[in-house]
């Protein structure tokens, strides 16, 4: 196209005449021109935005920086003008003055002179060993003021050897000369000694007066300057004590001289710079304005009567002495410019700025200091420590005093500068410990699994009890019983003592048993460390947490952040819960991928894994006492459950009852673990059924006439009275099936005998319930095959007889009254049968003739009956309590009423057995029916154990 190979410049001619455009140039071709130059001006505009986005900021820059210039020429400008106005003045004030006339000088006879001189050459040649000797004894400001008068003795002795008549006995005396010039280094010592006194935190507020009075008068500096000195000097003290060498015990006194330097020199600044406003009447427990009254007294002249003399002592005692001129014996120190007072909002803007300033470097140092603190218990002695300093610091009022009149408020040490970093650092101690016990509570779960998996062998006793529970159920072992049983109610032992028997009748196997003691071990060491943050049972808290309150009895409140410790301890302890359950969680589904498609894992190790993980799941609630002590706190945990369940009980029904976030966060995490074992009994169910409906189904479905006989069982032989059309009466005889085949015996006694094997007393009822729930429709799947292949007719199999039928049917109702729990029926109000089960049933009552179906109804219906009934013991695992039932009628003298096995048509083994009057609950519905059935299976007393226990056919 020639728009699209034109130059730009081309495309820009063209577009200036719209006429020539359209005449050279297609409609598709001026489109495309179109979308180029909006693209164009897009362009255009996007780098316009960009420039001015650019220039912009350092346009705002450079508007700032002149008008900074700009304020800041004023000012000069004003400095200038005013110091004009002040020199214009001082010019006229002495013009003004009168002019006193001076006397002539009187002159000084030459040997006064030349005492004079000696006496000076002996004082300059004795002040350097009193410099040295005030310095040892820690007297700078003396030291300063020996240091003024020797520079004050150069000055005379240099302008009077500035006359020809002295010149030959200094000509004499070099001495002199060097003796000023070695005396030239006592400036930068007394002020290195004097700067290094400012950082000692255990020195006098007059100590620290003299040392600021002595870079004063050697500096000539003003007291801000000399506040600012102050201030810079403990600034340096505080960064030298948090780099100090750390070590573990030192911890805690490094932070406490820290907080100790803190409150030392806002007392020390108080008592050096603060002036009492006029009118208000000095404390003399609170001293203040020292610095100042300091340096008058020290630069104020003798007449006053407040200056006190250089030369002091012994030296007025020595001969030489008076021959001293009157500038030397009267001389004091002079500062160049006048000492004014610090104005307070000065000196509370000047703190306070020092305080933000060293607060980010206390933070840091701090920080790294707690870094060296492994463990809560040491975090609570430096918290303690800090406490019972900053009580017995502000016990006095003055603190108070001090504070306000500096700052204008309270300085809070632990709240501002250290709660949150202890809080900080008490969160990674919990946060690394419980990160810990994950790790080796995995590792601890590996191990046992890897045990599990490849200890095929009896040598390890407590592996082969978790392969078999109904071996570590029936033994025995002296720790069955404690050994205070005998004397000691269950209500009065201990909160956390689980007998042996106690594990059996919750089926707890001894791994189980080891993992949680070794996982309660660890939160309980865990747990005992962070106690000691927390308040003790026997600490009162106070009622009223206001600050007015708490300063009159402590200096902060040491359990203020109690309940985040107490949440920061609780969210750790649910996730490493959680963590706990990945992990099993990824197991299981590992191993339920490796076995999906495996025959015969019924009995292999990785089965056994998955019943421990889900016994694990089970019993982690009830077996570490410790994981709900961290999780609810120690007074939610110290009450017993039982107590618990009672209490909720007797409060009304009809009010919405109050649940503390701890108490449902346990039951969110109890609610997770009870979940997690359903999840792992599940695999062990599916793998369950799977391997009995194999067996089931192959011989259900076995069609030749030697297989049918081999599985048939006993029929009844009954007589029957029929009335004629006559109406006489005529008696036959009846055949009847009284027992189910073989196969539906030993599918029904394997299954219990299963569930007896991993210990199904304690299972979850809703395991129980999913389990014969897929039976029963693997079952009716079964039926259905069968029935199908007998309506298709194929050759070769043998023909389904009356009997046969009337066998099945018999063997499918049997099945479906003892694997259909009832419970969830009787709950739900449904009593609606399965529509495949009806299905089924007509397809089997369709091959029996239908007048002999009448007959045969009534009679298989009792049978029936009689056989449920006599095999509730048998199967007691599968059918449940619900479905022990007898409609047996007898009379008792007794009173009780007694509820007992009917007696069978036949003799049987058993006589009369009683059978225990536990009563189905009717619970209410709610959304944590999973849990609710599951804690029914783990919290059965141990007295089920010791009683009847149907269908493990064990004889007590």
């Amino acid at each position: 196209m020639a728009a699209a190979t034109a130059s730009p410049a081309l495309k820009r001619l063209d577009l200036r005449d719209a006429n020539a455009l359209f005449e050279t140039h297609g409609a598709e071709e001026i489109r495309g021109l179109e979308r180029q130059v909006r693209a164009e001006i897009e362009h255009k505009k996007e780098e316009l935005r960009q420039m001015v986005g650019e220039r912009y900021r350092d346009l705002i820059e450079a508007a700032d920086t002149i008008g900074q210039m700009r304020r800041c020429a004023e000012g000069l400008l004003d400095a200038v003008r005013a110091t004009d106005r002040y020199c214009a003045r001082l010019r006229q004030a002495g013009s003004a003055a009168p002019r006193i006339p001076r006397a002539p000088p009187q002159p000084q006879p030459p040997s006064e002179k030349f005492y004079s001189m000696a006496a000076q050459i002996k004082l300059l040649l004795e002040i350097p060993e009193k410099i040295w000797s005030s310095m040892e004894n820690s007297q700078h400001l003396q030291a300063t003021q020996l240091y003024l008068l020797c520079g004050h003795l150069h000055s005379l002795l240099q302008l009077d050897s500035s006359s020809s008549r002295y010149s030959p006995i200094l000509s004499r005396f070099p001495i002199l000369i060097r003796q000023v010039a070695a005396a030239s280094h006592f400036r930068s010592t007394i002020l290195y000694e004097s700067k290094m006194l400012l950082k000692c935190q255990n020195v006098s507020d007059q100590a620290v007066a003299e040392a600021l009075c002595s870079i004063m008068l050697l500096e000539e500096s003003s007291p801000r300057q000399a506040l600012t000195d102050f201030l810079m000097a403990r600034k340096a003290a505080i960064q030298k004590l948090l780099n100090q060498p750390h070590h573990g015990a030192g911890i805690k006194a490094q932070i406490c001289s820290l907080v100790e330097l803190l409150a030392t020199t806002l007392n020390q600044a108080h008592a050096l710079f603060y002036t009492l406003p006029e009118g208000v009447l000095p404390d003399p427990a609170l001293p203040c304005g020292l610095l100042l009254s300091t340096l008058e007294t020290i630069t104020s002249q003798h007449p006053t009567g407040k200056g006190i003399g250089v030369l002091q002592g012994e030296m007025r005692l020595c001969s030489w002495f008076r021959h001293l001129p009157a500038s030397i014996m009267e001389f004091q120190p002079e500062l160049r410019t006048l000492a004014h007072p610090i104005s307070q909002e000065y000196l509370k803007d000047t703190l306070q700025k020092w305080i933000d300033m060293c607060s980010e470097d206390i933070k840091n140092g701090i920080t790294n200091l707690l870094m060296y603190v492994k463990s809560m218990r040491g975090l609570a002695g430096i918290r303690d420590a800090v406490w019972d300093l900053l009580t017995n610091e502000s016990a006095s009022h003055s603190w108070e005093v001090v504070c306000r009149r500096l700052l204008e408020k309270p300085l809070l040490f632990w709240e501002d500068l250290m709660q949150q970093l202890f809080l900080d650092r008490l969160q990674t101690l919990t946060r690394e410990g419980f990160e810990s016990i994950s790790g080796s509570s995995k590792e601890l779960l590996v191990s046992a699994l890897q045990e599990l998996e490849a200890n095929n062998s009896t040598s390890n006793k407590h592996v082969h009890f978790e392969q078999n529970m109904s071996l570590f159920l029936w033994s025995e072992s002296p720790s069955d019983l404690p050994p205070d049983a005998a004397w000691i109610s269950v209500a009065n032992r201990a909160q956390f003592a689980n007998s042996g028997l106690s594990m059996k009748a919750q089926a707890v196997s001894p791994c189980v048993q080891s993992f949680c003691s070794a996982l309660d071990s660890k939160l309980k060491v865990k747990l005992d460390d962070l106690l000691a943050y927390l308040p003790s049972s026997e600490t009162p808290l106070p009622k009223d947490p206001s600050p007015v309150h708490q300063a009159k009895n402590s200096a902060f409140d040491r359990y203020a952040d109690a309940e985040t410790v107490q949440t920061m301890l609780r969210t750790q302890s649910v996730a490493c819960v959680k963590y706990l359950v990945g992990c099993i969680q990824a197991e299981l589904q590992t191993i339920e991928e490796v076995t999906q498609d495996q025959k015969g894992i019924l009995h292999g190790t990785k089965l056994h894994a998955v019943l421990f993980m889900a016994r694990l799941c089970q019993a982690l609630g009830e077996l570490c006492p410790h994981l709900k002590q961290c999780i609810v706190g120690k007074c939610g945990a110290s009450e017993k459950p039982s107590r618990e369940a009672r209490a909720l009980k007797k409060q009304d029904k009809g009010r919405a009852q109050e649940v503390l976030p701890a108490q449902a966060q346990w039951q969110e995490v109890k609610e997770v673990l009870l979940q997690q074992s359903v999840m792992a009994y599940r695999v062990w169910s599916s793998a369950l059924v799977k391997f009995l409906i194999c067996g089931f189904t192959q011989s259900l479905l076995l069609s030749d006439a030697g297989s049918i006989l081999a599985t048939a069982t006993n029929w009844d032989e009954l007589e029957i009275q029929e009335e004629t059309e006559s109406g006489s009466s005529v008696t036959s005889k009846i055949r009847l099936p009284s027992q189910p085949s073989w196969y539906v015996q030993s599918f029904l006694f394997s299954l219990c005998q299963e569930v007896n094997r991993v210990g199904g007393h304690a299972l979850p009822k809703v395991t129980l319930q999913e389990l014969l729930k897929t039976c029963m429709g693997q079952v009716i799947a079964a039926y259905e095959q069968l029935t199908e292949e007998h309506q298709e007719k194929k050759e070769g199999t043998f023909p389904m007889t009356q009997n046969r039928a009337l066998q099945l049917l018999y063997d499918l109702r049997y099945l479906n009254v003892v694997l259909t729990s009832k419970g969830e029926e009787v709950k739900s109000g449904r009593s609606k049968p399965d529509s495949r089960i009806e299905k089924v049933t007509d397809r089997l009552e369709a091959l029996i003739d239908p007048f002999d179906l009448d007959v045969f109804t009534p009679h298989l219906n009792s049978n029936l009956n009689r056989l449920v009934q006599r095999t509730s013991v048998l199967f007691g695992l599968v059918t449940g309590p619900e479905n022990q039932f007898a409609s047996r009628s007898s009379t008792f003298n007794s009173q009780e009423p007694h509820n007992i096995l009917p007696l069978a048509s036949s003799q049987i083994r058993f006589g009369l057995l009683p059978l225990s009057m536990a009563s189905t609950r009717k619970a209410k519905a709610t959304s944590k029916g999973i849990e609710t059935q599951a804690q029914d299976a783990i919290l059965k007393p141990a007295g089920a154990l010791l009683g009847w226990l149907p269908g493990t056919l064990q004889s007590r």
